[in-house]
């Protein structure tokens, strides 16, 4: 089946899901929907814990649940317990909770909002900003931030055509575009903003969103013009494409005299406004 994920939004607590375009349907992260039921710290046991107790009592909603790799915590996709729109109803009434109604309906909704969606996809768009505007993000950033996703898109679609698989190809060669560009890893990036569980492109600045872009849309040009076929190839153009950022961001920080790579998380729209406008 064709998945795309997705962050939804139930009383400003995030609930990961998955649309199935064949299917047309949501899947939903059941540790996720606990979490928000429950307001527990570790929705993952409170599951563990009720899954359990629901499989003794032959319950058929839990046999049927499957999994789907969904981005975790830390970045990477994991494998997770998910439910579809009637799956969750059911499991939702062995939750006591006051939020069980109220969610009920926010799920209802959100899958009337996607049905919409396909047929008119500039809802798509209008949504995702709706969510970061939620979130505190500027509009300037937003903007940047929906034209990143359209170029990274552009740039697996390009690594997927080749033959390689999300996972460990994808990370390695995203490691070597933020290795050569930005001087740290992805992993060394999150450390240096402070990061935890964020993630980091939701989290980087304008300017570092932007060379970021620059990056990956010249590794995409380059491996379209070069045809990369083996793994160590592909990671020798990402480096290619990493450097062509690179030397964008040393030009400017040698024009400027300030650096770009900076601790600040533009999450914090107001502080992110405050610092450009001192910077420029």
């Amino acid at each position: 089946m064709t998945k795309q994920q997705a962050i939804q939004f139930f009383e400003q607590k995030q609930v990961r899901t998955i649309w199935d375009d064949e299917q047309e349907k949501w899947y939903f992260s059941i540790v996720d929907v606990v979490s928000v039921l429950t307001d527990s710290a570790d929705g993952r046991k409170y599951w563990n814990k009720l899954k359990q107790r629901l499989k003794e009592e032959g319950n058929e909603t839990v046999t049927n649940c499957h999994q789907l790799k969904m981005q975790a915590a830390d970045g990477k996709m994991r494998l997770t317990d998910v439910a579809d729109t009637e799956q969750l109803f059911r499991l939702i009434q062995s939750i006591p909770s006051p939020k069980a109604e109220p969610f009920k309906q926010w799920m209802a909704s959100v899958a009337s909002e996607r049905l919409d969606q396909i047929q008119d996809p500039e809802l798509s768009i209008e949504q995702a900003m709706m969510d970061y505007k939620r979130l505190g993000y500027s509009d300037n950033w937003i903007n940047q931030r929906l034209k990143s996703i359209e170029i990274r898109k552009d740039l697996t679609d390009e690594w997927k055509k080749h033959g390689l698989q999300e996972g460990i190809h994808f990370a390695t060669l995203t490691d070597i575009i933020y290795q050569t560009w930005a001087d740290k890893t992805a992993k060394e990036y999150k450390q240096f903003k402070g990061l935890k569980k964020e993630n980091l492109r939701d989290s980087i600045t304008n300017k570092e969103l932007i060379l970021n872009m620059l990056a990956e849309i010249s590794t995409k040009e380059i491996s379209e013009s070069t045809n990369p076929e083996t793994f160590n190839e592909h990671c020798d153009v990402a480096q290619q494409g990493g450097e062509i950022a690179r030397n964008a961001r040393l030009e400017l920080e040698e024009k400027t005299g300030k650096q770009v790579i900076s601790p600040l998380n533009a999450k914090d729209g107001i502080m992110l406004k405050g610092n450009e406008e001192k910077e420029d």
